[in-house]
C-alpha cells in the first residue's frame, strides 16, 4: 500500500483493540455490509453520516465518499478502500477532506475467544483554522470515545443471535 503523506504534515499513531466474540467469517460480513458504517457512526444529534457516493466493489477496492454532519457543521470525506497489511485487514485513506493525513486499517486476527479488532490509524492535521477544529473531532480524547463506540456496536452486532441494527 502506497502511503502518500505530505512532508509537511506531521502524523501519529492512534490505536484501539478489542477482542470480539465472534468468527472472523463474521466479523468481515459486519463490514462487508453497506449498513455497518451508518452502524458505526454516533447517533445524531452528536453525528450524522451522509453517504453520497459508494464505488466499493468490496473491501479493499473502491471509493467512499460521504459527509459528517456534526451538528449544523458538514464535513465532507472521500475515502479509498485498499489492502491492509494482513489477508484478513482492509484499509481506508482520505483522498479528500478536513485532515491533513488520514489512513485507517481496520486489522482482524483470530484468538482465543473471538476475533481481536484492531483500529490502527495514522493520522496529521492540516495547518490553521481547519487543523484546529479537526484536533477537537478527530484526535485525543474524542477519537477514543469514537472507537470505543464502534467496537461496543461491533460487539451488539455480532453478539449471538443479534437482532441489533
Amino acid at each position: 500500500m502506497t502511503l502518500n503523506m505530505p512532508s509537511s504534515i506531521h502524523t501519529k499513531v492512534f490505536e484501539h483493540c478489542s477482542i470480539i466474540p465472534t468468527t472472523m467469517a463474521a466479523m468481515i460480513a459486519f463490514h462487508e455490509d453497506p449498513k455497518a458504517l451508518n452502524r458505526l457512526t454516533p447517533p445524531p444529534p452528536l453525528m450524522f453520516m451522509q453517504v453520497l457516493r459508494d464505488d466499493r466493489t468490496s473491501l479493499t477496492d473502491g471509493e467512499l465518499l460521504f459527509r459528517l454532519w456534526f451538528g449544523p457543521l458538514p464535513v465532507r470525506w472521500l475515502a479509498r478502500h485498499e489492502p491492509g497489511p494482513t489477508p484478513t485487514s482492509f484499509a481506508d485513506r482520505m483522498l479528500e477532506g478536513p485532515m491533513g493525513y488520514w489512513e485507517h486499517q481496520h486489522i482482524f486476527r483470530d484468538v482465543p475467544g473471538g476475533v481481536e479488532l484492531t483500529d490502527h490509524v495514522t493520522l496529521g492535521h492540516k495547518p490553521g483554522l481547519v487543523g484546529l477544529l479537526t484536533r477537537l473531532v478527530f484526535d485525543g480524547f474524542p477519537l477514543r470515545l469514537l472507537f470505543i463506540y464502534r467496537h461496543f456496536r461491533t460487539r451488539l452486532v455480532l453478539r449471538p443471535s443479534s437482532t441489533a441494527s
